[in-house]
Formats: structure tokens, C-alpha cells, sequence
């Protein structure tokens, strides 16, 4: 007997939140707070806004982390499923792809579902830098120098940002510091109106002091001026152009997604929230790493016959401002052009390396909430060792007004 054929079916991502973000060390929020508690609040907050769903229905739990020991290890796919009271049916795993590692969870287990094999899954993505430093206990293999198959400044990412400056000698210290400035008024505007707090789920947090409450980020420095970024060091060159202002933090924080086939959402009366399009990751120079947003995302509209004019939001990751302007004038946009994170970025808000790309999503999907004009939407980000992911989704409450 010939088994039975699957055929491609629509993936929408149906609901995304995450913790506040919060400050990487001894004085963080969430210093004395587990990583994989983290990821457990997002699961049950997942469940809790869709009642509607049979936890039993979830065919997989894939959460990313960078640094996969400690607090993070033990295939914390399956240990946060655990933990967050999932059925003992639902499995799950750990993927790695640095800091696209959510993206990548979301894009994987989405093949499984435009397959057939899975209905409904949990996708995101956890990063506790202040227990584990990027890079810990890793031990780069020292051909990777020795025979010359990296530049050295590849494995610093602040050295590859350097390097990217030195690539798009248009793009200034001074764009930088007025881009990244722009980060934090529009990330404090969105804070403002309620749009961020939507997207985050209060965090019980517990240290010395006594127990605590995060309901807000961390990390973002309203009222911050051009003036106030020109006078910050330079930590990578002497003169250099990066600095903590114009690039992202070292954060904490942790991000999921509900993800379904388009069928299964409809039956189980589950909202769609946008409708992936398709994906692309594509490997680049590791010294400049940076650019990696550029290729992939040629690479994705090659693949779906769309042009840049047809997106309408893009949700880019801020790891460093020069890297968003590259992506910018690639594509010849304004480096204040509406369409680009209408509620700031990581510069503001923190990138938790592996629970960045989620986030970019859920904020593309509110987004599309409020924008039934706008059909088409991007999210991308570099990747640490020389790589861009890309994603474009669908808004599913277009009016064909645009």
C-alpha cells in the first residue's frame, strides 16, 4: 500500500509575547531569575491568551539558545515544555543559530507544519547573558586563524561592526548616533501609547532585596541625545564608531510564539496574526557579519517574486546601528523612513541574542493589526559567524488598499 501524499498548506503565526527585557549582570532585573523560567512564563502566558487551545493539540516545543549550558541547557525545548505543564505528550528540542536562534525555531518547525507534520507548535528563544556571556565555554578551533579561513576581528562582533563602517564609509558616527537616538524616541513613543506593554508578560523576579515585578523593559534611555552618544568611548578601536549607544545591549529575556497551519487555526478558532510568506538564511564574510540582512533578504524576494517596494514594514534587529544602515542604503531608504521599526529596536529595548527574532514578529503582527493598508512585512536580522535570516509575512487583514 503506497503511503499517503501531505500537501503544502499555509503557516500563520497566530500569537507571540515576551518578558520584559532586562540588563545582563550582578544589578539586573534578572540576576537571581532562571533562564528557563524565564521561557516558561512566555509558554504560559501563550496558553493563557488562547484558552481555545488544547495544550495536548502542540506537536513541538523548539526553543533557541546561544549558550546551551546551565540554566539554558538540558534540551530546553523539552524541559521548558516540562516545566510550563505542557502534557508529558508534547516534545520538544533546542536549536542554535546565535542570534537568528528564535527566527530559526520559528522558521523550522514551520517547514514541519507547510508539510503537514505538525498542527500546532511553540517556537522562540531564551538568552540570560549575565549567567551565561556569549561565548562561554566555547573553544573556537584554532584553524579557524591559523589557516587563515576568518579574519580575527570575525569572532569579536564589535570588531565586525567596525569593519562594516569601514565597508559603507557614508555611514557615519553621526548617522549611527541620529539612528540610534530615533531607536529610543520611538521605542519610548510605542511605550507610551500601551503598544509595548501588549507584548510582554509580567516577570516575578527575586534577589537580596526582596522580590519584584518586571513589567518593563530594562534597558532603553529615554531623553538620550546625540550630545550624550558623542561622548561615549569607543571600546573596539581607538576613534572607532561603535559604541554602547549606537548598538545593542548585553540582555536577558525570552520570547515565544504560537505557530499553526492555517486549517488548524481556523478549526480550533485560534486569531492569525499574519501568514508566512517564506524564509531565507545566507552565510557572508564573518568580518562582516553585519550585512548578512542584505543577501538573504535578495535571496527571499528572488524566491517569491516580491520587490523591497512591495514591503511595507520592516522590523530589522538593531545589534548595531551601522548594520540597519547598511541594510537601508542597500535598498536606498531613508534612514527615517516611517515604514522601518515604527517602535524603535534592540538599541532601545535589548537583544537577547537567541530570543531576538520572535520578538521582531510579534511586533510586526500587532503592527499588522493596526495597518490594514500594508500588505507585505519583513523581519531580519544578522547572525554572529557571518550570516542573515530573513522572513516576509503576509498582513491577513489587508483591505487592498495598498
Amino acid at each position: 500500500m503506497a503511503p499517503s501524499t501531505t500537501t503544502q498548506r499555509n503557516v500563520v503565526f497566530v500569537d507571540g509575547i515576551r518578558t520584559p527585557f532586562g540588563k545582563a549582570g550582578p544589578k539586573g532585573m534578572y540576576a537571581e531569575t532562571r533562564a528557563d523560567d524565564l521561557v516558561v512564563k512566555t509558554i504560559r502566558e501563550l496558553l493563557r491568551r488562547n484558552p481555545q487551545l488544547d495544550p495536548a493539540r502542540i506537536d513541538e516545543v523548539a526553543i533557541a539558545a546561544t549558550t546551551q549550558t546551565g540554566d539554558q541547557g538540558l534540551t530546553i525545548g523539552r524541559t521548558a515544555a516540562i516545566l510550563a505543564g505542557l502534557p508529558e505528550t508534547v516534545p520538544g528540542f533546542a536549536i542554535d543559530r546565535m542570534c537568528a536562534g528564535a527566527m530559526t525555531s520559528v522558521t523550522t518547525t514551520a517547514s514541519g507544519i507547510g508539510f503537514g507534520q505538525y498542527d500546532v507548535v511553540i517556537a522562540g528563544g531564551v538568552e540570560h547573558m549575565g549567567h551565561h556571556p556569549m561565548g562561554e565555554g566555547a573553544d573556537p578551533n584554532p584553524r579557524f586563524l591559523a589557516d587563515h579561513l576568518v579574519d580575527p576581528s570575525a569572532l569579536v562582533m564589535g570588531n565586525t561592526a567596525e569593519n562594516l563602517h569601514d565597508r559603507f564609509p557614508s555611514i557615519t558616527k553621526d548617522r549611527t548616533d541620529a539612528y540610534a537616538v530615533a531607536s529610543q524616541n520611538k521605542y519610548e513613543a510605542a511605550r507610551k501609547a500601551g503598544f509595548i506593554a501588549d507584548t510582554l508578560v509580567p516577570v516575578a523576579t527575586r534577589s537580596a532585596a526582596g522580590w519584584g515585578l518586571a513589567t518593563e523593559d530594562e534597558p532603553p534611555r529615554p531623553g538620550t541625545t546625540i550630545e550624550d552618544l558623542a561622548k561615549l568611548k569607543t571600546p573596539f578601536r581607538p576613534a572607532g564608531r561603535i559604541t554602547a549607544g549606537n548598538a545593542a545591549g548585553l540582555n536577558d529575556g525570552a520570547t515565544a510564539a504560537l505557530l499553526a497551519g492555517e486549517d488548524t487555526a481556523l478549526e480550533l478558532g485560534l486569531p492569525i496574526g499574519m501568514r508566512m510568506v517564506g524564509f531565507a538564511f545566507q552565510g557572508v564574510d564573518p568580518a562582516v557579519m553585519g550585512i548578512g540582512p542584505v543577501p538573504a533578504t535578495e535571496k527571499l524576494l528572488g524566491r517569491t517574486g516580491l520587490k523591497i517596494e512591495d514591503i511595507g514594514l520592516f522590523e530589522i534587529n538593531e545589534a548595531f546601528a551601522v548594520q540597519v544602515l547598511a541594510f537601508l542604503e542597500h535598498y536606498g531608504i531613508a534612514d527615517d523612513d516611517p515604514r522601518v521599526n515604527q517602535w524603535g529596536g534592540a538599541i532601545a529595548c535589548g537583544h537577547p541574542l537567541a530570543s531576538s527574532g520572535v520578538r521582531l514578529m510579534t511586533q510586526l503582527s500587532r503592527q499588522f493589526a493596526q495597518r490594514p493598508d500594508v500588505r507585505y512585512g519583513l523581519t531580519t536580522m544578522c547572525i554572529g559567524l557571518g550570516m542573515g535570516g530573513t522572513v516576509i509575512w503576509e498582513n491577513p487583514n489587508f483591505d487592498g488598499a495598498k
